[in-house]
């Protein structure tokens, strides 16, 4: 049984740990943080300054505090254009559906109350590790009825053409497919999928897959079904 235990522990050991960076924040809020993530042994937190962002190369997720208003848009364009790679967390409380949309769309891989459970909290923080974004369906849900009743408010107007395949793989990212799950009903490989995707993303205008997906929907882009 010991030996069994050992291999556990040392098996938890190797878990690469995940690097989130808190960005200017107060001590008490960081004390609250490592509380709310006591349980995850390979969530490694550090209290950071924006200007160590550009140059700290192994965070892997930034929580960022949605207190600083409209700065917060330019703070994360600063970010993403030193550090194209960050995946961006938005964290604050009262957010209305305008804003976590434009934080989306701004280039943020989700969006958190900070009255969340502390079960949603690190579920957020594993999807986005994971590269999708966190977006629960209630606030799916928001987004879509919010641009719909006031379509190109955010997103770009205009006529985008897509080919039959980019067609294909935007129907099924839209039904919430991974990337490999489209890749299997395709016949195509992962990495393929992976270049129509970004390429989808660059002709709408849009710098995620959840922002995608809205413009599809609201955009008329894909059919109903």
């Amino acid at each position: 049984m010991k030996a069994a235990g050992a291999h556990m522990k040392a098996a938890a050991a190797r878990k690469p740990k995940i690097q989130i960076a808190v960005v200017e924040t107060d001590p008490l809020r960081m004390i609250g943080l490592r509380a709310l993530f006591d349980t995850e042994s390979d969530f490694e937190l550090s209290a950071t300054t924006l200007a160590q962002l550009s140059t700290e190369s192994n965070v892997d997720i930034v929580l960022l505090g949605n207190q600083s208003g409209q700065n917060l848009y330019d703070t994360m364009a600063g970010l993403k254009a030193a550090r194209p790679d960050l995946r961006i967390i938005v964290t604050g409380t009262g957010a209305d559906d305008e804003m976590i949309l434009k934080a989306l769309a701004g280039g943020a891989k989700g969006y958190v109350d900070e009255g969340a459970s502390p079960e949603e909290f690190v579920q957020a923080i594993r999807i986005v590790q994971q590269g999708s974004v966190w977006a629960p369906r209630r606030v799916l849900s928001m987004f879509i009825e919010r641009v719909t009743s006031s379509p190109g408010r955010i997103f770009p107007a205009g006529r985008v053409t897509f080919t039959d395949r980019e067609k294909q793989v935007l129907e099924l990212l839209v039904a919430g497919r991974s990337n490999k799950e489209i890749g299997s009903a395709l016949g195509i490989e992962e990495r393929t999928v992976k270049a129509h995707v970004a390429k989808l993303m660059r002709k709408v205008g849009v710098q995620n897959r959840i922002a995608l997906s809205v413009h599809a929907i609201t955009h008329s882009l894909v059919s109903s079904k």
